[in-house]
C-alpha cells in the first residue's frame, strides 16, 4: 500500500513538472512571436523614417540593439532600441538608430546629409560631429533630380 502511495506521489509530480515545461516553453514562444511583430514594425519605422530622409535602408539590417526602462506618465516601460544602417546611394554606410515603446516611435537618430549646390566641389573631409548624429558624404543638389 504504500509502495502504491509513493508511485502516485511520483506520477503528480511528474505530471506538474510537464505542465510546468510546457507553461515555459510556451511563453517562449509567446515572447518570440510578440518580438518579431515588434521587428516588423521596427522595419517598417526605419522604412519611413529613411524614405523620409532621402536615404536607404541597407540590407534590411534592423536588429533589435537594446531594452531600457523608460517613465512614461508616471509608468515604467520597456522601450526597444533597434539598430540599422543606412546609404545615400549604396556605396557608403552609417548606423542609424531608433527607439520604440510599442508600436510607437519614442525617438530616432539618423546621419544628417549635407546639400550642396550643383557644381561646388565635396570637401574632401566632414568637421567632426557636434552631437551622435553621423554625417555622410555631401550630396550635390544634381543628384537629386
Amino acid at each position: 500500500m504504500r509502495l502504491a502511495g509513493h508511485a502516485h506521489t511520483l506520477q503528480v509530480m511528474s505530471d506538474l513538472s510537464n505542465l510546468l515545461l510546457l507553461l515555459v516553453l510556451g511563453a517562449i514562444v509567446g515572447l518570440w512571436l510578440k518580438l518579431s511583430v515588434a521587428r516588423e514594425r521596427a522595419v517598417q519605422e526605419a522604412r519611413r523614417q529613411c524614405a523620409q530622409h532621402g536615404l536607404q535602408l541597407l540590407d534590411e539590417t534592423v536588429g533589435l540593439r537594446g531594452l531600457r526602462l523608460r517613465r512614461v506618465n508616471g509608468l515604467r516601460m520597456i522601450e526597444r532600441g533597434y539598430g540599422f544602417e543606412v546609404s545615400i546611394d549604396g556605396h557608403d554606410r552609417a548606423p542609424g538608430r531608433l527607439w520604440m515603446i510599442g508600436n510607437a516611435l519614442t525617438s530616432v537618430s539618423l546621419p544628417t546629409i549635407e546639400y550642396l549646390p550643383p557644381g561646388e566641389a565635396v570637401a574632401a573631409t566632414l568637421p567632426a560631429p557636434a552631437s551622435n548624429v553621423v554625417p555622410l558624404h555631401p550630396r550635390r543638389d544634381d543628384r537629386l533630380h
